[in-house]
C-alpha cells in the first residue's frame, strides 16, 4: 500500500480560480520525491491539502491509509511539514517551543529526542534562546526541528531551502538522507533543481494545477536527456558549408563554437560522422567538450511545450 494517495483531486478556491485540477499521485513509503513547478503551479495547495490544510473541492487523499478529511487525526499525526512561510512565536524560546508541537500531537515527553534533532540541526545551544532573537536561517532549523519532533512518518518540506545559508542546505539534506535511512516518506518542493536531481527518488512536473510528468529520475534522465557536443574551432566560421548544412548544427560564440545536439538513447550519435566532415572540409578542431541535460532543462523545456498556444 502507498504511503500517500491521491485520486483525482480537484481545489477550486472562491472566485472560481481552479489550482488543482484532477490530480493523481502516489508515493510510496521511504520514497522521496520531488515535485517542481513555477509560482503558482498549485504545488503549495496540493502540499496544503495533503496535509488537511486545505479543504479539497473533490477526489480523495490519504495517508497511511487515512482519508485526510474524515479521518482527518489520524491522517494528520503521520505528517510533519516544514512550510515556506517562517511564522513562529517570538517570545518562545526553541526548546519550549519544539517540546510543545510534540506535545500537540499527544506524543509523550522525550527530551533525550528532541535533544538529538536540535543537536543535528546545530540548535541545541540556542535552546534557550527566544525565536525572535535569531537568524532567519536559524528559524528555519526551528521549523524542521518542529515538524520532527512528533516522530512523523511523512516529511514535506515546502522550498525547505530557498534563501538559507549553504551550512543549512547541507544539514538538511544530510537529515534527509538520514530520515531516508528510516523507512521515511518525503516530499520536497524547490527550486533549487540541481538537489532534487541529487536527492530524489522521482521526480514530478506539475504546472496549472496538473502533474504534467512523474518518473524514475534516472530513468527521466535517461529518456528526455540531451546531450551537446561543442566543438571549438581553430579558425571562427561565418556560415556553415554546405556539407554540414540541414543537419541541426549550430554556430556560436561568434562562430568560433559549433554546437551538436544528439539524443543519448540513440543507437548512433553521429558524432565520428561529424568529425570526419570537418576534416574534410579542413576545418581545424581546437577543443572538443560535452554537456549532459539536466532536470531544469527538462523542466522547463516541459513547462514552454506546455504554455505554447494550441
Amino acid at each position: 500500500m502507498a504511503m500517500v494517495e491521491v485520486e483525482g483531486l480537484r481545489k477550486v478556491y472562491d472566485g472560481g480560480f481552479e489550482a488543482l485540477k484532477g490530480v493523481d499521485l502516489s508515493i510510496e513509503k521511504g520514497e522521496i520525491l520531488a515535485l517542481l513547478g513555477p509560482n503558482g503551479a498549485g504545488k503549495t495547495t496540493l502540499i496544503s491539502t495533503i496535509c488537511g490544510l486545505v479543504q479539497p473541492t473533490s477526489g480523495a487523499v490519504r495517508v497511511g491509509g487515512h482519508d485526510v478529511v474524515r479521518d482527518y487525526r489520524a491522517a494528520r499525526s503521520l505528517i510533519g511539514l516544514v512550510p515556506q512561510e517562517i511564522n513562529l512565536e517570538p517570545f518562545s524560546k526553541v526548546l519550549p517551543a519544539v517540546r510543545f508541537t510534540r506535545g500537540l500531537f499527544g506524543k509523550p515527553r522525550n527530551e533525550a529526542l528532541l535533544e538529538d534533532i536540535l543537536r543535528r540541526l546545530s540548535l541545541w545551544d540556542k535552546r534557550d534562546t527566544q525565536t525572535r532573537a535569531l537568524s532567519g536561517g536559524m528559524k528555519r532549523r526551528v521549523l524542521i526541528a518542529k515538524a520532527l519532533s512528533h516522530e512523523p512518518e511523512v516529511l514535506f518540506l515546502d522550498e525547505p531551502t530557498a534563501g538559507v545559508d549553504v551550512e543549512l542546505r547541507r544539514d538538511m539534506w544530510a537529515i534527509v538522507e538520514e530520515l531516508r535511512g528510516r523507512g521515511t516518506t518525503i516530499i520536497l518542493t524547490t527550486h533549487y533543481i540541481e538537489e532534487a536531481e541529487a536527492i530524489a527518488d522521482r521526480v514530478g512536473v506539475i504546472n496549472g494545477g496538473r502533474i504534467l510528468l512523474l518518473e524514475d529520475k534516472k530513468r527521466l534522465l535517461s529518456r528526455l536527456g540531451r546531450k551537446e557536443l561543442r566543438v571549438e574551432l581553430d579558425t571562427s566560421l561565418a556560415t556553415l558549408p554546405p556539407a554540414l548544412q540541414n543537419r541541426g548544427l549550430a554556430l556560436e560564440d561568434g562562430g568560433r563554437v559549433l554546437v551538436h545536439t544528439y539524443d543519448t538513447a540513440a543507437d548512433r550519435s553521429g558524432i565520428a560522422h561529424l568529425m570526419a566532415d570537418l576534416r574534410s572540409e579542413g576545418i581545424a578542431v581546437r577543443d572538443v567538450s560535452t554537456r549532459q541535460s539536466t532536470l531544469e532543462d527538462i523542466f522547463v523545456s516541459m513547462v514552454a511545450k506546455q504554455e505554447e498556444p494550441a
